[in-house]
């Protein structure tokens, strides 16, 4: 509770609240109250609080609801957000019985999770091909399917057609299915290791760069890529199944962003919340038409090549317009600016200025000492070696310092679970018996969680029998990289889920792509130089597909854990999800492949991670030798930099951390370009100011304005595809440069 205020109007609200709950059966309100805890009524708020702090956090989250508050979401619902018994309240407030899990997967819910899957396959895409940076959009799933759910019951019901009513078992479903199907888009590696075999990433590094061969190019192809998606994509859905009761109900893990979800889900099957949700679907269709109208108009004046529109206007000046510091007037950063912390914003515009600002122009004055004046912009024995290394060591010495936290955690967590002073935010559950409402909430999650069984023998059965098939037929994809290296990877596969999984759920940080990292060094390493780069990056994927998955599924089993859905209709809902993006997701990648220039240094569509992702295949292959002058000293500097912020973050008090940068953020704009940046510190400073204006009404619709802007602008991106390709090109160069005098 380190920062809080103890003599606030929160607080004082809360002590007087708890006071009228204590004087009436307190033992009955929370079982977990320690027996030796005085209850008097005379106590007074700084008497009264330290008893509220001794509760079990799910406890307090029952006080809480008593009077209607949700510090969170900064939302008032009248109705209690985790229901009773077998029963969960309709719009009109009458009862309908929980449906069998099989209820809970309709066709109109799988119908709108393929549309919006294939949606957010291409904003995903859009992203991991320009900045690299994706934010959740579970929120926008969860809301566009219940809007787009219930728009169809809506249209039906006024037909006079009959029409089963949508619960929130089945709004779950469909948000599930949407997120495992858009996961594919990233944990699939179309903007990093995929893409980074191909010819183009090749060409960039160099021909005669040590490391980079030509044998060690695999050009994406559409039939190639389905298949190595269905071989690696469902076996971390096999590999911990059956410990989804020790992980969920045992542990009590809380697994932050599934909780959120699940509360967000609660919350648009009441009144109240129903009538939010409205308006917040409003909002996001409001600001989608902005965004798409915004596009479609930016379109006419890009002209041909990569130096037109608004894309490239100097809106802070020429000078800075070329070191990257320019408002490129995208709706998808600013809105990523307003879902993304502030923090991570910050962290990102400091990297630029470190970068851009500093040290790149402090290196361009050495050039023709530390590397040949005479090199391309793109060539990695100049600066562009400096960008792309000292990237990758921040990016690294973030990835390992957060390893071997979680890790740590993990293990200190394992020996000490049965432990009552645990630190760990873990929700402490005391069942005394007593026949409470929250009692018996708890229990008739359990019930339901456990009533649809996936038995062991399925997911044992189900795993191995995916990792033989992988195990032949990855190496027939991927030569270099032997059937043993592929079975060694699923042996250790499960525990590194694991881990990964337990990490997830105690910090909400999923760190598959520093497994698939790890991965990559290890198979590189061992391969050598025949071959070391394809079975890196293809054993980096395997590694990275078992570990995110595997998260991704226990963060759906808590969501619907709170919502009483079903474990087997969750399960389910994954594989159903997992297919569509085996095929959506390099259906929308080829959509890109075909229509734009993929990879091109100097264009919108850099895919800066798929040169990082190969450049840490080479290092593992042929170490540091190559590098440009100075960059090793610079690089190890960076990497303990990276170690020592990240463990300055943890050694200091939130109310001084919170304003302390992450480096794996800082990083991104090391190598992209500072112009992305500016347009998310445009998104945070908009949300900073709506907060101070009005906190509520910005904790309600900051999120469908930034998905409606990134929805909007991504949805533009089929018609622009479908003009590149037949060669359409926009009628007009809008061109900026310094004024001459005749």
């Amino acid at each position: 509770m380190r920062g809080c205020n103890c003599n606030g109007p929160q607080s004082h609200a809360l002590s007087e609240t708890l006071q009228q709950l204590f004087n009436s059966q307190p033992r009955r309100i929370c079982p977990s109250l320690r027996a030796s805890t005085p209850l008097s009524p005379s106590s007074s708020d700084q008497s009264i609080l330290p008893i509220a702090l001794s509760l079990d956090p799910l406890c307090l989250t029952h006080l809480w609801d008593s009077v209607h508050v949700r510090p969170s979401m900064g939302t008032e619902i009248s109705e209690p957000l985790l229901l009773d018994s077998g029963k969960s309240v309709d719009g009109d407030g009458g009862e309908e019985r929980i449906p069998d899990w099989k209820d809970q997967i309709t066709v109109r819910g799988l119908v709108v999770s393929a549309v919006l899957g294939s949606l957010f396959c291409i904003i995903t895409h859009k992203l991991n091909l320009t900045v690299g940076i994706i934010p959740s959009l579970n929120v926008a799933a969860g809301l566009l399917g219940f809007f787009f759910v219930k728009s169809w019951t809506g249209l039906l019901s006024r037909l006079g057609l009959s029409v089963a009513p949508f619960t929130r078992q089945e709004n779950t479903v469909i948000q599930t299915c949407v997120v495992a199907c858009y996961g594919l888009a990233f944990s699939g590696g179309f903007g990093s290791y995929l893409i980074a075999m191909d010819e183009r990433t090749y060409q960039l590094i160099g021909a005669d760069y040590p490391g980079n061969r030509a044998a060690d190019v695999i050009n994406p192809g559409l039939g190639w890529m389905i298949g190595f998606l269905f071989v690696v994509s469902f076996l971390g859905l096999f590999s911990l199944v059956p410990l989804r009761k020790v992980m969920v109900m045992d542990y009590k893990l809380t697994y932050p962003s599934g909780t959120a979800t699940a509360m967000l889900i609660n919350s648009f099957h009441t009144n109240s919340g129903a009538e939010l949700a409205g308006k917040q679907v409003s909002c996001l269709g409001k600001y989608l038409s902005i965004s798409l109208s915004w596009s479609c108009f930016k379109w006419f004046f890009s002209g041909i090549g990569d130096s037109c529109g608004f894309d490239n206007f100097p809106s802070l000046g020429l000078t800075l317009f070329k070191n990257t510091f320019y408002f490129d007037f995208s709706p998808t950063y600013v809105g990523c600016g307003l879902i993304c912390p502030h923090i991570v914003n910050c962290s990102v515009l400091l990297g630029a200025i470190i970068s851009w600002g500093f040290l790149w122009p402090f290196i361009s004055k050495h050039a023709g000492d530390w590397y040949p004046a005479d090199l391309g912009s793109n060539d990695f024995k100049g600066l562009y070696g400096y960008k792309v290394f000292i990237a990758i060591s921040l990016i690294l010495g973030d990835g390992l310092y957060n390893l071997i936290k979680i890790i740590g955690i993990t293990v200190k967590e394992m020996f000490n679970k049965g432990s009552k002073t645990s630190n760990l935010p873990i929700v402490m559950e005391a069942l005394d018996g007593e026949s409470s409402k929250i009692v018996m909430e708890q229990r008739k999650r359990d019930q339901i969680f456990l009533k649809d069984r996936i038995p062991s023998w399925f997911a044992a059965s189900g795993y191995l029998g995916l990792a033989a098939i992988s195990t032949v037929a990855i190496p027939m994809l991927f030569p270099p990289l032997r059937w043993y290296l592929v079975l060694s990877s699923y042996i250790i596969a499960p525990a590194l889920a694991f881990c990964n999984s337990y990490g997830t759920g105690l910090t909400d940080w999923s760190l598959a792509s520093t497994y698939g990292k790890i991965g990559l060094f290890m198979v590189a390493s061992l391969v050598g130089s025949n071959g070391g780069v394809v079975a890196g990056l293809a054993a980096c994927g395997v590694m990275m597909s078992i570990v995110s998955t595997a998260a991704d599924l226990m963060q759906d089993f808590k969501t619907g854990y709170l919502t009483l859905s079903s474990a087997k209709s969750m399960f389910v809902s994954q594989l159903v999800g997992t297919a569509m993006g085996c095929i959506i997701a390099p259906l929308t990648f080829w959509l890109f492949w075909t229509a734009f220039d993929i990879g091109a240094p100097d264009g919108p569509y850099k895919a800066p991670y798929a040169v990082i992702f190969r450049e840490m295949a080479i290092l593992g292959i042929e170490g540091f030798s190559e590098l440009p002058k100075n960059c090793l000293p610079m690089c190890l500097g960076f990497f303990v930099a990276a170690l020592a912020v990240n463990l300055l973050r943890d050694m200091t008090p939130k109310k001084v951390s919170q304003f302390i940068p992450i480096p794996m953020a800082m990083a991104v704009p090391f190598y992209i370009g500072a112009y992305f940046a500016i347009d998310m510190f445009v998104g945070t400073v908009i949300l900073f100011i709506w907060e101070r204006i009005n906190r509520k009404d910005a904790e309600d619709f900051a999120g469908a304005v930034a998905s409606g802007l990134i929805c909007g602008d991504g949805i533009w991106t089929i018609p622009s595809a479908v003009l590149s390709i037949f060669r359409i090109n926009p009628p007009i160069c809008m061109y900026f440069g310094p004024s001459t005098r005749s």
